[in-house]
């Protein structure tokens, strides 16, 4: 009884120290295999991070991913003339920026994929026009070259998940992107669905306890 005692203890005493594996799965390449490891695991095991990158807001204001460290966040890449997958993925936004309104460790990211069109005037129209007011969300707009670059090498944002097309090749994509506060990506959703957007507010909530 004794030594059964001791062993008992022993294994739960293991089974404590065994690091915990996350519920929410990252990822580490464009084919999206997702890992379900733990922090620990993950720090040395998931290289991939959203490169720096530097942008301006619909406020004209220099909008830098440095200060993106320590926060949660949902990209997505979009066009204000675009009326096809746009209008509904911007509504699924406008839901997870209601789940987290006023919560400074989130923010949302819009993209233009036609920076040449949406200058910071037709963003600022654009976000008046959709009562975007919440300063956790930035549309933003610059060089088309680094915007494609960072959606493909970055984001690993395509219509097909494990498909690249070339930087120079139009982007539209109805992907949203979960990153984590250390810049790695967490999740994929299809943009347009309201089930998608409410699982992606699940996850960023779970994200949330584990930082």
């Amino acid at each position: 009884m004794r030594n059964f005692l001791i062993t008992s203890v022993l294994c739960l005493a293991f089974a404590c120290a065994e690091p915990q594996k996350s519920s929410i799965p990252y990822y580490n390449s464009p084919d999206f295999t997702p890992y379900f490891i733990s922090e620990a695991e993950a720090a040395t095991q998931i290289s991939h991070r959203i490169k720096p990158f530097a942008f301006y807001n619909q406020d004209s204001i220099l909008f830098d991913s440095k200060s993106l460290e320590g926060k949660v966040y949902v990209a997505n890449f979009f066009f204000t003339q675009c009326n096809n997958i746009c209008p509904d993925m911007t509504a699924q936004l406008k839901r997870i920026e209601k789940a987290f309104l006023g919560n400074p460790e989130v923010k949302l990211l819009s993209f233009s994929v036609t920076p040449w069109i949406d200058d910071v005037k037709t963003l600022q129209k654009f976000s008046e026009l959709n009562q975007i007011s919440s300063s956790n969300w930035s549309l933003l707009t610059g060089s088309k070259e680094e915007i494609y670059t960072l959606a493909r090498k970055s984001f690993f944002a395509e219509e097909s998940i494990g498909y690249n097309k070339a930087t120079q090749e139009f982007l539209h994509t109805e992907h949203f992107v979960l990153v984590d506060q250390k810049g790695r990506i967490r999740g994929i959703y299809n943009g347009t669905l309201a089930l998608d957007a409410e699982q992606c507010i699940e996850d960023m909530q779970a994200i949330l306890k584990e930082g």
